[in-house]
């Protein structure tokens, strides 16, 4: 099958109005002016959180590194700017529990101090684990929001052997745009990123998928891969979630990933433009990651847009630098489809924000749920091909293992179910529910066995310790029948 005939037979996912990508998208990219403090969280990836190597009253310059990676799966921090460490504790995490985490504060001097800088290096004249050891070493993370450490994915490419890197840059979810910015702004660091991973992973070609709502990206990546012929860029169609890696994999490759794996498994690997933007900057010139791109969207920005930000800095700095036109009636990092409501403004950034929503009433007002009518436009909206008005159907009726027998685990949480229901059902919310509830019943069950086992073990060994005592008495018993025999014998020949 072609790649348009391939695109054309796509079916699943929904087309959320983007009318508020375009304004944001539009505008200049802006430097946000360094605040007078910021809180740099220790686990802003996935995995083990980094480890303080400062302390209070010392002074950091911009890109020293102040925590360190724990383990294989981790990822360091460095400061954003030049400052004295404050505090080293817990700030409010971005998630709507508003539980905290960990975070180093920084009272900035003003002077943006940096290390020396290093000199730009050909990351083609270097072996890829060194090349793996630089993006390590700048604390390179997935920049489109999953955050997964990116040496360890690229070290993984190289040893399953991946031949397609699959570059994201679809960016689908309404409001968003950094990424559209930077490959707007800045497509050479992207493709000299995406080469950079080619080295670093060994895979032999590069597939670009950028939406077709994103014309001005389309031209400026097209026109920096121009001379690498292994870098073919290409348009996708605008469907939300072509974002997920899954349903871009197989919308460019024709390849679908199956249940329980990891795009690898099937020679891809999969990495977000911001990203390769950023492993082009650690790799070239030593710069770690310490800030990023943040769209600032919403009815409530006096002017929307997207800033170049340094992570740490408190939501409500940001806010206070593009303006409010009124109070926002809900925060949210992140796209209005899968992002994180925040419960309030005093929460950092982090390196998977790519993006701040300050949203007004007209823009979260949802109808109240009312009874399915099992008309079908969810399963029809499901890009992972599951049969949502059943799994929900069951979770109400308390039957988690029939919604997990229905591969509830598949559910990407990316709320197309929700947005096509006319019964304004809470799909997702269900579900992330019911996969809470069937994990914390896994673990029980493996308590239980661990417990059944344990039980076994020992009644085994009590068993086994009275048949062993058994043993030893009838072996005692069958000695001394023996020695009375042989005493008697004795006597009667001695007669």
């Amino acid at each position: 099958m072609g790649l348009l005939e391939l695109l054309n037979g796509a079916r699943w996912g929904v087309h959320p109005h983007d009318d508020h990508k375009r304004p944001a998208a539009d505008v200049p990219l802006r430097v946000m002016p360094l605040p007078k403090r910021l809180c740099v969280p220790l686990l802003q990836h996935v995995g083990a959180p980094a480890k303080p190597c400062v302390a209070v009253g010392e002074r950091v310059l911009r890109g020293e590194l102040i925590a360190r990676a724990q383990g294989n799966v981790s990822a360091p921090v460095h400061a954003p700017s030049s400052g004295i460490v404050t505090a080293i504790g817990e700030v409010t995490a971005p998630h709507p529990s508003g539980l905290p985490f960990a975070a180093i504060t920084i009272e900035l001097d003003g002077k943006d101090e940096g290390l020396p800088t290093a000199e730009s290096v050909d990351p083609f004249g270097l072996e890829p684990a060194e090349v793996s050891q630089r993006i390590a070493d700048a604390g390179i993370v997935g920049l489109g929001g999953a955050t997964f450490p990116s040496a360890p994915k690229a070290q993984l490419g190289r040893k399953l052997a991946v031949q397609t890197l699959v570059i994201n840059g679809g960016e689908c979810e309404p409001y968003l745009s950094s990424d559209d910015s930077i490959m707007r702004e800045r497509a050479g660091e992207v493709i000299d990123g995406v080469r950079i991973l080619m080295h670093a992973t060994g895979a032999a070609e590069a597939l670009v998928g950028i939406e077709d709502n994103k014309p001005e990206a389309i031209v400026a990546m097209r026109k920096a891969a121009e001379p690498f012929a292994a870098i073919k860029v290409r348009p996708v169609p605008a469907r939300y979630p072509m974002g997920s890696d899954r349903q871009l994999v197989q919308v460019l490759t024709g390849k679908e990933v199956p249940s329980g794996a990891r795009t690898a498994s099937i020679g891809v690997l999969v990495n977000n433009v911001s990203t390769c933007a950023a492993i082009h900057r650690a790799v070239r010139t030593g710069e770690p990651l310490y800030r990023r791109i943040v769209t600032v969207n919403g009815g409530a920005v006096a002017q929307p847009g997207n800033v170049f930000v340094p992570i740490g800095t408190l939501i409500e700095d940001l806010l206070a630098f593009v303006g409010l036109k009124e109070t926002p009636a809900r925060l949210v990092m992140g796209g209005p489809m899968m992002g994180a409501a925040l419960p309030h403004a005093q929460v950092p950034t982090v390196k998977g924000c790519g993006g701040i929503l300050a949203l007004t009433a007209a823009e979260i007002t949802v109808a109240d749920p009312s009874p399915c009518i099992r008309c079908g436009s969810c399963v029809k909206a499901c890009p992972m091909g599951l049969v949502p008005l059943e799994m929900v159907a069951r979770i109400h009726a308390g039957d988690y293992e029939g919604a997990d027998k229905l591969a509830i685990d598949d559910c990407l949480a990316c709320g197309c179910c929700a947005y096509v229901c006319p019964s304004h059902i809470p799909l997702v919310q269900s579900f992330s529910h019911a996969k809470g509830e069937i994990w914390k019943r896994a673990q029980q069950k493996k308590r239980n066995e661990f417990t059944k086992g344990l039980a076994q073990a020992r009644t085994e060994r009590l068993e086994r310790e009275a048949r062993e005592r058994a043993e030893a008495a009838a072996k005692r018993k069958a000695a001394r029948a023996a020695q009375t025999a042989a005493a008697t014998g004795s006597q009667e020949t001695s007669a």
